[in-house]
């Protein structure tokens, strides 16, 4: 997924120009903030529920997902003019009604996905998913090569997700949904959903606060070449992010039930070789990031090279305990995790936002990175609660960060 995306990038770098990156960061910025502001954790729900299987449960939250999307929708529409002021920038108040129909469209998009998470069947579903990234990326070129503007972008971002909702409804396993609702099901996902409404509200904050943030500071030129440089950098952190979402909950979920000195084993290793591997691909990113930019991308994109070896360092100290809050999810403590992840999310934004202005983009990424590090002692509160805290692991690569930092910056 990730190969296809780098892809896609490097062709459309040579397609279009700085600037309609920059554009469609903000327009993405927008939709994701409305996105968390109603984000009531219908996934992590299915997830980790007893009734997870129950095609009503599955109907009922298929039918919340889909009034979701209708009113994001709606939110991104209301909030097109205002924002197009706020950042300075006319175009947004046409493209950003268009480019948030995907909340309606993904909205539909079945519960297939989650029970095949909830199982670890990963085989068809990682097929269906390469299979539609491919697809929309083909057509996102083809209409970069055509019209050479944003409309490309925004376009292709639709078709994308109509593209994904129509490959894991016809080529995912299981029955379909169908509009129901069941009032204790409901009820079930409202109580559960209590805290992840807030938790995802924070996260945004996480998410896509750098961004916001840099917005007001940058020209849509120079937020597009930091978007260029975050797209290679985070790729070890978005990819873990993506991995541990999907495969630490059921895992967790299941040593909670059986927590035999096998299971804690089993989730220790899977801990170590997963950090091992993102931090790897961290340092790669780190040591090589001017090369990598100067061999990918054309002149234009020159000042991404830096960014990169900054963005990948800034992401050390949240890889180490990237996982830990998902062990309170697996157990229904969703309340913890929204403290925790308040907690990170101050941090973050008091931090970014005070080294950005002090110091520009290193000074900000400087801030992220003391951020995380500063919320580390509330993620080990949350993991021993969880009896899932791995001192070892966290001690041994934050060394081996704090060598590759050294090595690279002094």
């Amino acid at each position: 997924m990730q190969a296809i995306r780098l892809v896609s990038n490097l062709i459309l770098t040579r397609l279009l120009f700085p600037e309609t990156f920059g554009l469609m960061t903000l327009i993405m910025v927008i939709i994701q903030g409305l996105n968390n502001f109603s984000d009531v954790g219908i996934t992590p729900a299915i997830l980790q529920s007893k009734r997870g299987d129950d095609p009503t449960f599955l109907n009922t939250a298929y039918t919340m997902q889909a009034i979701r999307g209708v009113i994001l929708w709606l939110g991104c529409c209301l909030l097109a003019v205002p924002a197009a002021r706020f950042y300075d920038v006319p175009e947004l108040a046409w493209f950003l009604p268009v480019a948030a129909t995907t909340t309606i469209i993904f909205g539909l998009l079945p519960t297939k996905e989650e029970t095949a998470n909830r199982h670890l069947r990963m085989g068809r579903l990682t097929m269906v998913e390469l299979a539609s990234s491919a697809v929309t990326t083909i057509t996102t070129i083809i209409l970069a090569a055509i019209l050479g503007s944003a409309w490309a972008l925004v376009i292709g971002l639709v078709l994308g997700a109509l593209i994904k909702v129509a490959m894991v409804q016809w080529l995912m396993p299981g029955p379909s949904n169908r509009f129901q609702w069941d009032r204790d099901c409901a009820a079930e996902l409202i109580r559960f959903g209590k805290w992840i409404l807030p938790a995802t509200v924070v996260g945004f904050v996480i998410s896509q606060g750098d961004k916001a943030v840099l917005a007001r500071l940058l020209s849509l030129t120079d937020l597009g070449i930091y978007n260029i440089a975050f797209f290679l950098a985070s790729f070890p952190m978005m990819l873990g992010i993506a991995l541990i979402s999907r495969v630490m909950i059921p895992i967790y979920r299941a040593t909670a039930e059986d927590p035999t000195p096998h299971h804690l084993r089993r989730v220790r290793l899977m801990r170590i070789g997963m950090t091992g591997s993102f931090m790897l691909l961290l340092a790669v990113l780190a040591t090589f990031g001017q090369a990598l930019v100067g061999l990918m991308y054309d002149d234009r994109y020159t000042a991404a090279g830096e960014l990169v070896t900054l963005i990948a360092l800034a992401g050390i100290p949240a890889l180490i305990g990237l996982s830990y809050d998902q062990a309170a999810l697996a157990a229904g403590d969703s309340r913890s995790f929204f403290w925790v992840t308040l907690v990170r999310a101050t941090l973050f934004l008091s931090l970014f936002t005070l080294g950005a202005w002090q110091a520009g983009i290193p000074g900000a990424l400087a801030g992220q990175a003391m951020a995380a590090t500063l919320a580390y002692p509330m993620l080990v509160r949350l993991a021993r609660r969880h009896n899932v805290w791995d001192p070892w692991h966290d001690l041994g690569f934050a060394v081996l960060g704090l060598i590759l930092a050294t090595a690279l910056l002094v």
